[in-house]
């Protein structure tokens, strides 16, 4: 298929640009460079600088390449920020993916692959999350996301728009070409790596009196060649499927102190750890159930294992210590 990737020269996009690539899908990335970087782009895939909330080119782009299907990865993702500025998340994570979809409807585009998040459910009523359970956002980032897919059941139900919603918390990890480069950098894998690198001194663990084992936050880590995997199975299933939507996790937590304790191991350094207040919007404990996609698509992750992922995302960061910069 010719594929149009939103965002594709971020993380996660660019990660799942060079597997589509590989899998033989012709590839238009298109992105902004705000938080992305060119070099992250694969070779093979053709590069375009835009924003996707720009209806003309988004049309331009659509027609000119004959694309058949949009994975739609451009997004602001910082928690903390959308509690500061939530108009900015919903101008760029959800008007202007309506631009996109808008677009998309106009031109008969008829399969979209969306980068969603576990953020959805805010603070769960139980764990693991399951699909059905109750979407109630504890910050705007979550509802950035959810208005889109509000917005997706919508357009399938009455244009016959074909969508799959994949809802991620915390993907991690390296391949061994392709790394995480946010600037600046928020996740905690990360920060924590960027330690034993020289770049600061101690990382924070903001709250230790969550109610759970160690009083700090839990999350799901996901490793990134899972997460791109599950995209190129999604896409494949909505030739058949109208509408997908699935968790994507490990099925188990891990602490903010058991991310740092394994980082230590990887590393061979001490990483001081300084505890602070909580921030907003964080809930406690977010592990997400993904049995559904397990079994609906055969969905395993291979690299389920903290160390593996940290251990990754140590290699990559060590041989990077620039990131994409030279």
């Amino acid at each position: 298929m010719n594929v149009l990737v939103t965002g594709g020269a971020g993380y996660i996009g660019s990660v799942v640009t060079r597997e589509l690539v590989r899998s033989g899908h012709r590839v238009v990335v298109y992105d902004n460079l705000s938080h992305g970087y060119r070099a992250a782009v694969s070779k093979e895939a053709e590069f375009l600088q835009g924003e996707v909330g720009d209806a003309r080119s988004m049309t331009e782009v659509l027609r000119k390449y004959q694309i058949d299907a949009v994975m739609h990865f451009a997004a602001l993702i910082e928690v903390g920020e959308s509690m500061r500025m939530p108009e900015r998340y919903f101008q760029n994570n959800t008007a202007a993916t309506l631009t996109l979809l808008e677009a998309m409807v106009a031109k008969g585009v008829s399969k979209f692959v969306f980068s969603s998040t576990a953020a959805l459910y805010g603070e769960p009523e139980r764990t693991p999350i399951e699909e059905s359970d109750a979407l109630k956002p504890a910050n705007a980032y979550g509802e950035s996301k959810l208005l889109v897919e509000r917005m997706l059941d919508w357009l399938n139900r009455i244009h016959g728009l074909r969508y799959a919603s994949l809802r991620y918390f915390n993907a991690a990890g390296a391949t061994g070409e392709l790394g995480e480069a946010h600037q600046p950098e928020s996740h905690l894998i990360p920060l924590v790596l960027q330690v034993p690198l020289g770049k600061r001194q101690s990382v924070s663990i903001f709250g230790t009196d969550y109610p759970t084992p160690d009083g700090t936050c839990m999350r799901d880590y996901v490793h990134v060649l899972d997460l791109a995997q599950a995209h190129l199975l999604a896409l494949a299933a909505l030739e058949e499927k109208s509408r997908l939507i699935f968790n994507l996790g490990n099925g188990q937590g891990f602490s903010v102190r058991e991310v740092i304790e394994t980082a230590r191991k990887i590393t061979g350094h001490a990483i001081p750890a300084i505890e602070s207040p909580r921030r907003p919007g964080d809930p406690a404990v977010l592990v997400a159930s993904s049995e559904k996609i397990r079994t609906e698509l055969s969905w395993k992750p291979q690299h389920g294992r903290l160390e593996d992922i940290i251990g990754s995302a140590w290699e990559w960061h060590r041989t990077h210590p620039q990131g994409y910069k030279v």
